[in-house]
């Protein structure tokens, strides 16, 4: 094992129950993303025990996973790695109830030979949590364990705050770990690094020199498999509440006492607590047409797949700043920004046709995507005569860096914070509530959903929402190194 790997993996072998263990979610990011901690010793030892509906064996649920490697893993597969690997795998069928459960982890725990930590990570449907939970607490297997909860948490402030209170009659809060994938991308966290590293830039992150900040993240897939999930959720509950949201609060909050989890939460949880509750009459909701049409979904059904959304953190650093969230099925592109636009100087000494003003004021951008890249933009002089300006640019990306390799994948970085008890990158029960306390107004009063084409940007009401700006997507140059993505 690497010193690096020491530095970032658990102090003490890991036995991880993974209920949920044959659903999509663990064959494309959870077993890979656990087959690649252990193979390049980030952990120091484990067992990992599956739990699903399925009735398979332990030799069964090898070979289930052995195929999510060939088909998910982006690196080759190493035979001795997989051999080491698999014998390090067992199943047990949910029907086999939390008796059989406690023996088969007991014996795993045993078979470590060391004092160890028990991950339970719950890869279930939301009203599937609640009873996971129990049958863990109902195996006895509360003590010295941590559980990893997915998204959404509730659907509203009263399933919230339900949910949290009937968790807690089973787990400490110091126990739970609320993921948000988003969070665990390498982009996400070097916000933090950006903001909080550099004298440059941390004083002018403030009402003072920045206009608004776009938060845009456009999907061009559908919805597949999850068609069932998403009629009775929407885009809003899928992905503002436990993504976008919490990229705000990121992007938005004071510097912490200390890059600890305790000082992050709490910074995190001020910035929820500061929102305005959101103005049903700001935000804009869409459906793609051929929505109804799909398998499984309410002929006239309101079900929104695409909302932008005006929200404001009423506090000091940023009274009057709006913050422009969109996200949304079968779009244009797919993309993962922030855009921070600053202020224009006040007054402009520049001729009339100098091309000042004329691309829209300077940006900060950061590409939330696994490129991981930042982009200043500002005006500077054309080569020449006379004074005509152009739009520049100071880019960054992570493939300069040479490193790229030893990124790790989101859920990956997740499950190793959770092993280490480290809850920086995970919610709380405070700032979930928060969140759905903000959202009660738009929830009880959602406008109507607006259809819009598979293919363009949304509904064309998105336009009048963010005047007198206009949407950073779709961006108009590309990135530097013949890249077909944007800046």
């Amino acid at each position: 094992m690497s010193k690096a790997s020491l530095s970032v993996g658990p102090k003490y072998p890991q036995v991880v129950v993974l209920i949920g263990a044959t659903g999509d979610l663990s064959r494309r990011k959870l077993l890979p993303g656990l087959f690649h901690l252990v193979s390049e010793g980030f952990i120091p030892d484990c067992r990992i025990i599956g739990m699903s509906l399925d009735e398979m064996d332990a030799d069964a649920f090898r070979a289930f996973t052995r195929a999510a490697l060939d088909e998910f893993r982006t690196r080759p597969i190493d035979d001795a790695e997989w051999t080491k690997f698999a014998a390090l795998l067992d199943y047990l069928p949910i029907a086999a109830g939390p008796e059989k459960l406690r023996e088969v982890v007991l014996a795993a725990e045993q078979s470590l030979g060391a004092e160890s930590r028990r991950l339970h990570y719950l890869s279930v449907p939301p009203n599937a949590a609640l009873s996971s939970a129990r049958m863990l607490g109902a195996a006895g297997l509360v003590e010295n364990s941590r559980v990893v909860m997915e998204k959404p948490f509730g659907t509203d402030l009263a399933s919230a705050v339900d949910l949290n209170a009937k968790l807690h009659e089973i787990f400490a809060e110091e126990q739970i770990f609320r993921i948000d994938h988003f969070l665990g991308k390498e982009p996400a966290q070097n916000i933090l690094a950006f903001r909080f590293a550099n004298g440059l830039f941390e004083p002018i992150w403030n009402r003072n020199f920045i206009d608004h900040v776009q938060i845009d993240v456009p999907e061009t897939l559908g919805l597949g498999k999850r068609i069932g999930f998403y009629e009775s959720t929407g885009a809003f509950r899928d992905m503002v509440v436990t993504h976008l949201f919490q990229i705000l609060a990121f992007m938005a909050m004071e510097p912490p006492t200390a890059l600890e989890p305790g000082p992050i939460s709490e910074e995190k949880n001020k910035v929820f607590r500061s929102m305005l509750p959101l103005d049903p009459q700001n935000v804009v909701r869409g459906q793609y047409t051929g929505y109804r049409q799909e398998e499984g979904v309410d002929p006239e059904s309101d079900t929104e797949t695409f909302i932008a959304l005006k929200c404001q953190i009423d506090n000091w650093r940023w009274a009057g700043v709006p913050f422009f969230l969109r996200t949304g099925k079968k779009l244009a592109e797919g993309q993962r920004i922030i855009s921070i636009a600053f202020r224009e100087p006040p007054k402009s000494m520049f001729p009339a046709g100098s091309g000042v003003g004329s691309q829209g004021p300077d940006h900060l951008t950061f590409d939330l995507a696994d490129a991981s890249r930042v982009s200043l933009s500002f005006y500077g002089k054309r080569p020449g005569p006379g004074m005509r300006l152009d739009k520049l640019s100071m880019q960054f990306a992570l493939q300069e860096t040479g490193r790229i390799d030893e990124v790790l994948e989101a859920y990956e970085r997740l499950i190793l914070d959770a092993m280490r008890g480290d809850r920086t990158l995970f919610t709380t029960a405070e700032g979930i509530e928060r969140l759905w306390q903000v959202s009660t107004p738009l929830l009880e009063s959602p406008p109507p959903v607006r259809l819009y084409e598979p293919g363009s940007w949304g509904p064309k009401s998105i336009h009048q929402l963010i005047a007198p700006h206009a949407w950073r997507l779709p961006f108009e140059r590309a990135w530097r190194g013949g890249d077909t993505s944007k800046k």
